[in-house]
């Protein structure tokens, strides 16, 4: 039991003792209040009980609480005559959970009975000067008050939460990709043509490619080595190098360039907060150290520092950046440490998109050659005087054709790649050497399978197992890697840098007046309403070069995360079930766009074929 010390007095100075039982109780129960009036006061006095605690209360719910008060009546009392104890009742219902005060204060009716004379301790009535002033107080002990136990009938709110998923160290590299992989989109790429072609300054925070010395030193270069023999094809050499010097700012580059990264989407996308910094520290954590032979040492992926070990006998050259070096015999040390995050199914769903062929039927009507097609030739209102640019891009970019890959290669590369079958061509037969045909089986299934883990990941009552996933990314990663040979470091660079240049040229503003395209259709890229059009006016297709545009993006992005992660050697299932998390929105996205552009929904079908087989089925329904 504790004693209230008098505010207005010395500390020794004893008030009113107020004690509480229980001193611990739960919400919705009664507390007894008692406050012990010490023996030598009298006189009339006003009572006031408040209480104290976690939260304020208002008036209002203070006089909820002490409702019981039980021994003071008009809220006046006197002293001594009636009692020298006062009880309340305190009602807890209204409190929240914490520790409580209950406080009591007399404040006497008449000011001028202080000092009164009360009777010594021999009865005889004299002053004293240690006389109580006017009012009184008191403080009773802390007061638990506790959560009330759950009883019969009562309504209980229960929330449930996703599972813990530990980071894992390749969640760096995801990042990496990522970055590398939308810093080569058509929109930044765009705005380096208008800067270098055009002369226009970006607008974008960040993105003046030409304002460094070493951009445009890398453009002079390559445009001596591009030189064509052809007279009055200057612009077209101009976009042809600058698209190239675009490829090699933004492919093979530093790994552990974030400069662009928002930190925001990354946070969401790992499910953690991410700090600047923090993804750059944790790609040097996840770089292994490989020997150049030299006594030097080279930061390179896990997957590639495992290749590096199956080549132990072979010298690393070029380490030191020596353009001579990388004639010689060894592994070159700038592939080795910094890969170009490419891949050739960008082009091929590209490709399947009509994209090539679109170009090849303008430039036969630029040269007044008609189409195979019985009747009139749909681009038979093209008409590009020579005031324009477009013409002379399009009479440089015809001429250039014999440098250019052809469909057939490509094609054979696509087989050799994924085994995958062009369509888009007709009476293209391909009979490849090598060909992954057990690639798109493998491939759907981990589609399929990561599908289900969402759905076991989503549901808060289960703890989702990333082992299936693991095991088909495994699959999928050997089957890719078979085909990382012979054109594959340098055939998927020259298509990517053939088919941006054919997207930049359907986006010119000329199209617009030959092609009719429908403006209310909001397309995130300028080539797409061109694109569209084409499709409709040559009878190719009704499906949207959107969806193709997703199945090139996603697809890529999906693929280069299987590529180039050690997934031979990986045995926990959070990293591929972290793999699964992270890259969600492009699976799905891609499903989604498989199934408006096949028909096949990946999902509720496991489907083995080619895309290419209902492709056919399609474009033939289509055209009738």
């Amino acid at each position: 039991m504790s004693h209230a010390i008098n505010a207005n007095g010395p500390e020794a100075y004893r008030e009113i003792t107020v004690t509480a039982q229980p001193k611990r109780i739960s919400v919705g129960g009664t507390v007894l209040l008692t406050a012990q009036v010490p023996e030598h006061v009298r006189g009339k006095f006003t009572v006031e009980w408040t209480v104290e605690g976690p939260v304020q209360l208002s008036a209002q719910d203070t006089r909820v609480v002490l409702l019981g008060a039980t021994t003071v009546t008009g809220c006046e009392v006197c002293l001594p005559q009636d009692r020298d104890q006062l009880r309340a009742t305190l009602d807890t219902s209204p409190l929240t959970v914490g520790s409580w005060r209950a406080c009591i204060r007399l404040a006497r009716v008449d000011p001028d009975d202080e000092g009164r004379v009360v009777p010594d301790d021999e009865g005889n009535g004299e002053r004293r000067e240690d006389a109580e002033p006017g009012d009184l107080t008191g403080v009773s002990e802390s007061i638990e008050v506790t959560p009330r136990p759950f009883g019969a009938g009562d309504r209980v709110s229960v929330t449930l939460q996703r599972a813990a998923a530990p980071p894992t160290s390749d969640q760096a590299l995801w990042v990496a990709i990522r970055n590398s992989t939308n810093a080569l989109g058509f929109e930044n790429y765009s705005r380096f043509i208008e800067a270098v072609v055009c002369g226009e300054r970006s607008d974008q925070p960040g993105d003046q490619p030409l304002e460094t010395k070493h951009t445009r030193h890398t453009l002079r270069k390559v445009k001596r080595r591009t030189a064509l023999p052809f007279p009055n094809v200057d612009r077209y050499r101009l976009l042809k190098a600058a698209t190239e010097v675009f490829l090699m700012i933004h492919c093979g580059v530093d790994l552990g360039d974030f400069t662009n990264l928002d930190l925001d989407e990354e946070s969401r996308r790992l499910n953690r907060p991410v700090q600047p910094g923090d993804i750059e520290a944790q790609l040097r954590d996840y770089l292994t150290q490989v020997s150049t032979g030299h006594g030097e040492f080279l930061d390179v992926l896990p997957y590639l520092g495992l290749i590096r070990l199956k080549l132990g006998d072979v010298p690393i050259v070029g380490s030191g950046g020596d353009d001579e070096a990388q004639i010689c015999y060894g592994i070159l040390a700038e592939k080795l440490a910094n890969p170009c995050f490419l891949e050739l199914l960008w082009s091929y769903w590209q490709e399947e998109g009509h994209l090539a062929q679109a170009m090849n039927a303008i430039s036969w009507r630029f040269q007044n050659r008609s189409s195979a097609m019985p009747g009139r030739d749909p681009l038979a209102g093209l008409d590009i005087d020579p005031l324009r640019p477009l013409n002379n891009l399009l009479w440089g970019y015809i001429q250039d054709q014999q440098h250019r890959l052809t469909t057939r290669r490509r094609a054979y590369e696509y087989d050799h790649h994924y085994g995958l079958a062009l369509t888009s061509t007709p009476r293209l037969r391909v009979r490849g050497a090598d060909s992954r045909s057990r690639f798109i089986e493998a491939f759907h299934n981990l589609l399929s399978l990561c599908w289900e883990f969402y759905k076991e990941d989503d549901d808060t009552t289960v703890i989702a197992d990333g082992f299936s996933v693991l095991n088909a990314l495994k699959e999928t990663h050997l089957l890719l890697t078979e085909g990382a040979h012979n054109q594959y470091g340098d055939l998927p660079w020259t298509a990517r840098h053939e088919m941006l240049m054919q997207q930049w040229i359907l986006a010119r503003p000329e199209m617009r007046e030959f092609l009719p395209s429908r403006i209310m259709v909001a397309h995130p890229e300028e080539w797409m309403a061109s694109m569209d059009a084409m499709n409709k006016l040559q009878g190719w297709s009704d499906t949207s070069i959107l969806h193709f545009r997703d199945l090139a993006v996603f697809g890529e992005q999906l693929l280069l995360g299987i590529r180039f992660g050690a997934w031979t050697v990986v045995i926990e299932p959070e990293q591929g079930a972290n793999w699964a998390r992270y890259w969600r929105p492009e699976l799905q996205g891609y499903i989604h766009a498989f199934r408006a552009v096949t028909g096949i929904d990946l999902v509720q079908r496991r489907d083995p074929s080619p895309p290419g087989f209902h492709l056919r089925r399609r474009y033939g329904a289509y055209s009738g």
